[in-house]
């Protein structure tokens, strides 16, 4: 056994990777073995009940839960080899990097035990993990160890070694953050620049006539076909971040031949899709922040109700954007949507129509949440906080309704109104 395990509460076990069938009884007998146990509890889906693929198992002695760790890792359980460490809620030590490194452009047939069987060799392993996906290895992973020491003991003796016949990267794991603000200082001193648009008669001689005033060029190509003809963008390759710069500055947008040039800095793959993405996300939380207070979700709905009578039943409580029905199969199902264009009047509306009966139902009306509020707390409406000039007390009251062998989560929100 390796001296220098960590102690953590109770001698906790983190089992990840789990078949969706594997219950507390399958583990109690895996495990069991290996020492007295004092609890083992699969982790759930709170409203399916569903197994989210990952258990904790809790010894009575440290010893015990070493001695499952070193001789059970990678076992199968139902079909699938499961990966074992010691637990470690602490999320800000999970993800302090201090222990952690990435490998990259592993063999297809590296798994969790091969990257762990190679690794084990420099220190003390915390976590291990091949990233996948449906189709297997995506050809990178993560190692964690328990000291930074022996991290960089295999960052200096695996980094350009062949596994597999493939020589793998081994470096320091980097955060999210970090990652971006590499790209960001990367792409101020930028030397490389990305011209489009401007037509199929360009060459090399011609690219270069245009750009060589702006600095020395290191290189400059138009990209063609198989049959050399320009496909409409190339690269000119600068000495200096000054020359780059001014090229774009002064090039971009200019017209050649009818057309409009794009010019701009020349972005590697990894580089474009992290833009991307940034960009979506702010796109998607502005229009999630225009959305904040003001999008009711309406339940109950009678199946007669449908988008007209729906905006007719709220136009009272001020001006509508939108008002929609789910459907399916042209029939209504049972709920839906409308949008005001001010807080005040989507509040005044939970408060006047929730409860109250429209063509045979009662309705049930509240401000409509982001998926992502639901999937944080595991319920359906987080506590909505109201301006205190217009509510003394505001509850909610929350329970569970079985329909057709589903867990259907159901809020009921109610306020009594100062200013009414």
């Amino acid at each position: 056994m390796n001296p220098s395990a960590p102690s953590y509460p109770m001698a906790s076990l983190y089992v990840g990777d789990l078949h969706q069938d594997v219950t507390e009884a399958m583990l109690y007998e895996k495990f069991s073995p290996a020492g007295a146990i004092l609890s083992i509890r699969v982790c759930r889906d709170m409203i399916t009940r569903r197994s989210l693929g990952y258990a904790y198992v809790n010894f009575q002695q440290p010893a015990d839960a070493e001695r499952a760790l070193d001789t059970m890792n990678f076992d199968v359980i139902k079909g699938q080899p499961v990966r074992i460490m010691w637990s470690q809620r602490d999320p800000s030590l999970r993800k302090s990097g201090v222990g952690n490194i990435f490998i990259k452009n592993l063999d297809k047939s590296i798994d969790n035990k091969a990257l762990y069987d190679t690794f084990s060799a420099f220190g003390n392993i915390l976590s291990c993990k091949v990233v996948c996906d449906e189709n297997g290895s995506k050809g990178y992973g993560f190692v964690h160890f328990e000291t930074q020491e022996a991290a960089e003991r295999a960052i200096e003796k695996m980094n350009g070694m062949l596994l597999n016949d493939r020589k793998v990267f081994v470096g320091r794991f980097k955060s999210r953050k970090e990652r971006e603000a590499e790209l960001g200082a990367r792409a101020k001193e930028f030397t490389n620049v990305y011209i489009k648009n401007f037509g199929d008669e360009m060459d090399d001689e011609k690219l270069r006539e245009l750009f060589s005033k702006y600095g020395n060029a290191m290189s400059i190509r138009v990209m063609t076909d198989e049959n050399g003809k320009s496909r409409g963008f190339g690269f000119v390759s600068f000495e200096r971040h000054e020359d780059a710069q001014k090229a774009v500055d002064e090039m971009n947008g200019k017209e050649m031949n009818g057309k409009l040039m794009y010019v701009g800095r020349a972005q590697k793959k990894v580089e474009r899709q992290t833009e991307l993405k940034r960009k979506f996300e702010q796109m998607k939380q502005d229009r999630m922040t225009r959305y904040q207070g003001v999008n009711l979700y309406v339940k109950n709905l009678d199946d007669g109700i449908d988008d007209e009578r729906l905006r007719k039943e709220f136009s009272p409580f001020g001006t509508i954007t939108s008002a929609k029905v789910m459907m399916e199969g042209g029939r209504s199902k049972g709920f839906g949507f409308v949008c005001f264009s001010s807080p005040e009047e989507a509040t005044k509306a939970v408060t006047e129509m929730n409860g109250r009966i429209v063509a045979t139902k009662p309705l049930y009306v509240a401000l409509a949440q982001r998926k992502e509020e639901c999937s944080e707390t595991g319920l359906f409406l987080n506590i909505v906080k109201f301006p205190i000039k217009l509510f003394s007390f505001t509850y909610f009251s929350l329970y569970l309704v079985r329909k057709q062998n589903k867990y259907e989560k159901v809020a009921e929100m109610r306020m009594r109104c100062l200013c009414c």
